[in-house]
């Protein structure tokens, strides 16, 4: 079985239009780029409203079993896919009914789905980008009326950051240093 060459780039477009090389495995990423990486999937590309549409725009880079148009990428080549997203806002959570032997009620409309091309790769660990904007806490107590469902998605995807630095480890209830030996901790029964 051939295993899938990741390519090894800076950022996504740069994955698909002209990577550094391609890897497998990690050792031989970290050695064709010379430094660490970080393995990441991203959507790439702008949004299609069909499935149709998006494996029409990226021929030949993801699998397409429609009918006289079959298209099989190499093994090693799979590291494209397609995925569905809702557009806009989820829908908001509904309370049970028990109305007409139902238990909910009717759905009122279904959000729209898009399409999106998401690329796997190699990211140069020096292309990695820096957490923007301030930490979830801050920004909601600062925010003057509610954050849109935007601006809640995108700080629930920045990775989180000590509001200060760790503290050490303070000992147990139930342990303490002896006076011969205070690089030791005893429990204490």
């Amino acid at each position: 079985m051939t295993a899938i060459l990741y390519p090894v780039a800076a950022d996504a477009q740069a994955a698909l239009q002209a990577p550094l090389a391609r890897a497998a495995r990690e050792r031989e990423a970290v050695a064709a780029a010379g430094q660490e990486v970080v393995f990441v999937t991203e959507p790439v590309g702008p949004p299609y409203a069909s499935r149709e549409a998006a494996l029409d725009a990226h021929a030949g880079r993801v699998e397409d079993e429609r009918p006289g148009r079959v298209v099989a990428p190499a093994a090693e080549d799979r590291f494209c896919r397609l995925a569905a997203m809702i557009d806009g806002r989820p829908p908001p959570p509904v309370q049970p009914s028990l109305k007409d032997g139902r238990r909910w009620p009717e759905p009122k409309a279904a959000p729209r789905t898009i399409w999106r091309l998401q690329v796997s790769y190699w990211r140069l660990a020096s292309a990695a980008r820096a957490a923007e904007g301030p930490q979830a806490r801050a920004a909601r107590r600062k925010a003057r009326e509610p954050l849109d469902y935007q601006a809640l998605s995108a700080l629930a995807r920045t990775p989180m950051r000590p509001v200060k630095p760790q503290q050490p480890l303070d000992i147990g209830l139930f342990e303490t240093r002896p006076p011969e030996a205070p690089h030791i901790i005893m429990p204490d029964e």
